[in-house]
């Protein structure tokens, strides 16, 4: 992806949580989970951070019933193209630290 840039580590909990349909309180239970406890969510962080992933189109809503008060988001493909880059970013750090150090980290 031309202009792509890190994604921090919130984001990038976010959006692998989201290759399933999930709610708020899902996607954080989810990246708590996901990174052992280390990445805790607040509601005002997830919330910022979903509506900055709707407007880059790398998230979208699930259509839901019309009565339900909690909106789920999915992965797009736009999404997981950014979520594919970051992780080829991250191998290449993994594999240059390793090389460096001699495996020894």
């Amino acid at each position: 992806m031309v202009g792509q840039t890190a994604l921090t580590e919130a984001v990038y909990y976010i959006l692998l949580s989201l290759v399933t349909p999930r709610h708020g309180y899902g996607i954080m239970q989810e990246a708590e989970r996901m990174s052992g406890g280390r990445v805790k969510l607040a509601a005002g962080t997830l919330y910022g951070a979903l509506n900055g992933l709707l407007d880059k189109g790398w998230i979208k809503s699930v259509p839901g019933a019309e009565d339900s008060r909690r909106k789920e988001y999915v992965l797009t493909d736009k999404g997981r193209e950014a979520l594919t880059w970051e992780l080829d970013r991250l191998k290449e750090l993994v594999e240059n630290g390793e090389m460096v150090l001699g495996g020894a980290a």
